[in-house]
């Protein structure tokens, strides 16, 4: 099978800048004469997940999913800090180019839906069974769009239509966040319904189980125990995915799209802007999102084989994150693709899901916390050392910061379990001081879970998008 990055280096070299095909409709001629054929739907389709690489590359969410919580630092965090430093120390502007380049990149990819769900109809010479899927795959990326956007910064512009004319964008006000999470959980089940099975698609494009999981996952997100139960129980039913018995094989290069990989996004280095721009860790530099002392001790003291497998040091002891690295490419970008969605990340909150409805001695949510442990050379737990909701729910939360470290679910785990200005006071700052030249302590406030609306997209709204409280 053909992998989706082929497609993607294809359309880009056939456009005429460096920028992947723009297919926002800019004039007649790249909109009204563009989508005629299968091969403008093909292409369209691959423009929506493009939009997906400046977001989950280096230097973009990693600082509002990993820095921003007690996992990572910021290497050169001061007083006054910068614009990715003041992630790490609570002191945002909605001046602060990163959210705003955030909001852009996330709003592009939903228009770049939206415009295909709006021409895919007009176009005949596309297979039916094709068409439903290229649909699914554009439901399923707008979800995910929004997921992110929603939890990032509650009430935001819910638009469902293809914005034909720019001036139109400054007209949206916020919609509350039900009305957000009622649109994703539809995307999410027309996605479920028209979307193939992991293996019945090329390599890199969005599935059943993708769909699935990440509908789990709003579920949890949401609250409703029940249902993100049911849902993620027939993920791990399905024998779609398992778990890789060597814990460290999930990040290798070399072995994308595994089988315990259920969705990522994909990069290629040294094909003109489609690698992964990340600062590279593993030099003796300025690393933007670095492994705290806080997780350092948090291994230690938990020590298993996630620990090696997840940190690595540079021949100066300075500590960086061992999942998913190779070589710079001739680009001098990475090529390592980054993981959104994995089984591992399904088996534990389907665990807590069901604890969350019920804690039960001999459930499945001890099974499948401990197929997690197991994997790693963990001992695995029993009642007598969970023995009660609270404590199963705690050991849950521990795990899944050892399992997943530094792929982007830490901050939204602790904003979701409504432990975040709790751990994160604690935490000091990740257990830094000013003294060495990093984060700084800070007690963050409710206003904090959420993020600043960026001020360039309030100024361009004449105020039609108001600022979240606090900021």
């Amino acid at each position: 099978m053909r992998n989706l990055y082929i497609i993607i280096l294809v359309i880009l070299m056939g456009s005429c800048s460096n920028d992947f095909i723009n297919i926002a409709p800019i004039s007649d001629q790249s909109s009204d004469n563009f989508y005629q054929n299968a091969s403008d739907i093909e292409q369209a389709v691959a423009a929506i997940y493009d939009a997906l690489q400046p977001l989950y590359q280096g230097n973009s969410f990693d600082h509002f999913m990993e820095v921003r919580s007690d996992n990572t630092f910021n290497d050169n965090t001061t007083q006054s800090g910068g614009a990715r430093a003041s992630f790490d120390n609570f002191n945002l502007a909605s001046s602060n180019f990163m959210l705003n380049d955030a909001w852009t990149n996330s709003y592009l990819g939903i228009q770049r839906a939206n415009i295909l769900l709006n021409r895919i109809d007009g176009v005949e010479d596309i297979d039916a069974s094709i068409k439903a899927i290229r649909i699914g795959e554009a439901k399923f990326l707008r979800a995910l769009n929004y997921f992110n956007i929603v939890r990032i910064w509650g009430d935001a512009p819910l638009v469902l239509t293809e914005t034909q004319n720019p001036f139109e964008g400054f007209d949206h006000t916020r919609n509350g966040t039900d009305a957000i999470y009622s649109q994703i959980v539809t995307d999410l089940q027309d996605a479920i319904s028209a979307l193939p099975n992991r293996g019945n698609t090329e390599t890199g494009r969005a599935t059943w189980g993708a769909a699935q999981a990440l509908l789990g996952k709003v579920k949890l997100t949401q609250g409703q125990y029940s249902e993100a139960a049911n849902t993620l129980s027939q993920i791990i039913s399905s024998s779609d995915y398992d778990l890789l018995p060597v814990f460290k094989d999930v990040f290798d290069v070399n072995n994308e799209h595994n089988t315990e990989s259920v969705f990522e996004v994909q990069y290629k280095s040294g094909t003109n802007g489609e690698g992964n721009n990340i600062t590279d860790p593993s030099q003796n530099q300025d690393v933007n999102n670095r492994p705290s002392p806080n997780i350092m001790t948090f291994f230690t003291n938990n020590w298993d084989d996630r620990f090696d497998a997840s940190v690595d040091t540079t021949n100066t002891g300075l500590f960086h994150s061992a999942k998913q690295l190779d070589a710079r490419g001739s680009d001098a970008t990475f090529g390592f693709n980054t993981i959104i969605l994995r089984y591992a990340d399904i088996v534990l909150m389907a665990a807590e899901a069901l604890n969350e409805v019920s804690y039960n001695a001999s459930g499945d949510a001890f099974t499948y916390l401990n197929w997690i442990r197991t994997r790693a050379n963990a001992t695995p737990y029993t009642a007598v050392d969970l023995p009660d909701q609270d404590s199963f729910r705690q050991a849950i939360a521990a795990e899944r910061r050892l399992e997943l470290a530094f792929e982007n679910h830490r901050w939204f785990d602790l904003v979701r379990t409504g432990k975040a200005i709790e751990v994160m006071t604690a935490s000091n700052g990740g257990e830094l001081t000013s003294t060495g030249g990093s984060s700084l302590p800070f007690t963050i406030q409710q206003h904090q879970l959420l993020f600043p609306i960026p001020l360039a997209q309030i100024d361009a709204s004449s105020g039609a998008l108001t600022p979240n409280p606090g900021y």
